[in-house]
């Protein structure tokens, strides 16, 4: 297969996206409203810099504690780190080597919180980790034995299953891997549509009134005594000028540079009092290895670990790489030919059939904004999250590190320290996103009352199907994966294919991209085919040049 260009990088293309307000119903149960209604002096109460998955997930937050929000991202939503993760929804068995008990307990707290918020976008996966007791490079069993009792008992499971041992010359999960591997261990986490995420965490903030403005960069902010003045550049270049009472820095890898460019002090003080470790990530994928639905995690000989991963139906995802990075421009960041060369070298140490670099058909990299923990190994460093509070003036929140599976604790954390920094505890706006849906997640009004989220999914498949008979059942699925409740919203009164519009490419009509247009912040064909969806790696240079087209034929007026 020719190998497809990375599209990870920064979108350059103009555009902006749509400020309409969905209604609060499609999501979840009503969030509280504020003890006390906020001073109306500022234009808002907060300003999130930052459109990935912590800026979203802390907009969503305020936003339905009753707080005003302006939510700005220079590029498009989950253009960078959030959407380049593994995409797992994982507790971090190998952080239990660093000692990191604290971080592992929160993320399996958090496992089926997420789970259940949105079936649609995540679901269980089952992690064979294959074990050869002759090589010495490994962790001896009795180890890889006390790590998963622990990972099964730090936190309450509901919904997935435990560890167990696995005699792999009877699972299926043994089939593609070499002779010497007799012996492994299965263990539960939980995958993730990580773009997706972020998308449904910017439509329930914007739902819940927060106004959500993509391609628009925060390119000065002036702090005063009592609130800050910032100055946007939107898509077009024009600038506009907004007074928040507080700031929230989430801009990732771009935190640092923004408290020490872009951030200007009221009287001096310091902005910036922390320091980031950019590490970068690389992911390859190939063609599917194997046909069963488990994924492996594979110990290396420098005692790091890659998984192998079951993704879009006809590839494997085999990732990651831990590089530690400088520049000033980590959206910049691209996989090296090394570390192709070691994603394959390490995989093929498993299976039986060697992976080559020509197996490669497409990559992604994206850079890990960890806290520097003063550690000399980059894999070492915390996946744990700091929130800096600054009251030396007007409030001032920096996130730094966290991962994607702990950012709705910290989106609630950090809520509730902004609350507190503008005079308002917890108890008067509570926290509220504990068991609230995001958006499509509540398949209630197709399935009835929620039961396990893997089933519940199938069963809202099943009712798609039965509802609309004329569409074809990968279309569904797909559709169904991609919007679930709101796939209604999608197909609207369409009673057949020629109701759907024109097919731009395969199984992609035009009325599904005039909703991502109008609903999603959707404005390039980069948006439509890497990150609301992974069609991209389905289709040809061709076909995805038809989408091109037809997104520059049919945008949107800034």
């Amino acid at each position: 297969m020719k190998n497809l260009e990375n599209t990870m990088a920064a979108v350059g293309d103009p555009g902006h996206g749509s400020t309409e307000v969905l209604p609060v119903s499609d999501f979840s149960s009503a969030s509280p409203q504020p003890a006390n209604p906020a001073p109306a002096a500022a234009d808002c109460d907060v300003l999130v810099v930052g459109g990935g998955i912590n800026g979203c997930g802390i907009a969503r937050d305020l936003a339905g504690r009753g707080w005003r929000v302006v939510l700005c991202e220079k590029d498009d939503l989950a253009s960078h780190t959030s959407s380049s993760s593994t995409k797992l929804i994982h507790g971090g068995l190998r952080y239990l080597e660093y000692y990191e008990f604290s971080l592992v307990r929160k993320a399996l707290q958090e496992r089926e919180v997420l789970l259940k918020s949105a079936p649609h976008i995540m679901w269980p996966l089952r992690f064979v980790m294959p074990h050869d007791p002759r090589d010495k490079s490994l962790r001896p069993a009795w180890m890889i034995r006390i790590g998963l009792f622990m990972y099964d008992h730090l936190a309450k499971r509901e919904v997935l299953p435990p560890s167990r041992s696995v005699d792999l010359r009877r699972h299926a999960a043994g089939k593609p891997l070499k002779d010497q591997y007799k012996r492994g261990f299965v263990y539960s986490d939980g995958w993730v549509d990580d773009a997706r995420l972020v998308v449904l965490n910017a439509l329930d903030a914007q739902a819940r009134g927060a106004e959500v403005l993509t391609r628009t960069r925060c390119v000065h902010v002036q702090r005063g005594a009592d609130d800050w003045v910032a100055t946007l550049e939107g898509p077009d270049g024009a600038h506009r000028t907004l007074r928040a009472r507080a700031v929230v820095n989430a801009a990732g890898p771009w935190a640092e540079s923004f408290l020490r460019g872009v951030a200007h002090s009221a009287k001096g003080e310091a902005l910036a009092t922390k320091s980031l470790r950019l590490v970068k990530g690389s992911h390859i994928v190939v063609p599917r290895l194997f046909e069963h639905d488990h994924a492996y995690i594979f110990q290396n000989p420098d005692k790091r670990i890659i998984f192998a991963i079951p993704y879009q139906e006809e590839f494997t995802l085999i990732g990651t790489t831990d590089i530690e990075i400088s520049g000033d421009d980590p959206g910049g960041a691209r996989i090296e030919q090394e570390e192709i060369d070691y994603l394959c070298t390490q995989a093929s140490r498993y299976f039986d059939k060697p992976i080559v670099p020509a197996d490669v058909v497409w990559t992604y990299s994206g850079v890990r904004p960890l806290l520097d923990d003063a550690s000399g190994d980059p894999s070492a460093v915390t996946r744990d999250y700091l929130l800096e509070s600054n009251t030396a003036a007007a409030p001032l929140l920096s996130v730094w590190g966290g991962k994607i599976t702990t950012f709705r604790k910290l989106a609630e954390d950090a809520a509730a320290e902004v609350g507190k920094m503008l005079g308002q505890s917890s108890e008067q706006r509570p926290a509220w996103t504990d068991g609230a849906f995001l958006a499509g997640g509540d398949l209630s009004g197709w399935i009835g009352a929620a039961q396990r989220p893997d089933t519940d999914f199938e069963r809202f498949v099943s009712a798609v199907q039965a509802k609309h008979p004329w569409l074809y059942g990968q279309l569904a699925r797909r559709l169904a994966r991609a919007y679930g409740a709101r796939i209604g919203d999608v197909l609207g009164d369409a009673r057949s294919f020629a109701d759907l519009g024109a097919e731009v490419a395969p199984g992609l009509f035009e009325r599904e991209l005039r909703f991502l247009q109008d609903h999603e912040w959707a404005v390039s064909a980069q948006d439509v085919l890497w990150r609301r969806s992974k069609l991209g790696l389905h289709y040809t240079p061709e076909q995805r040049e038809q989408v091109d087209a037809w997104m520059q034929r049919h945008a949107k007026a800034v």
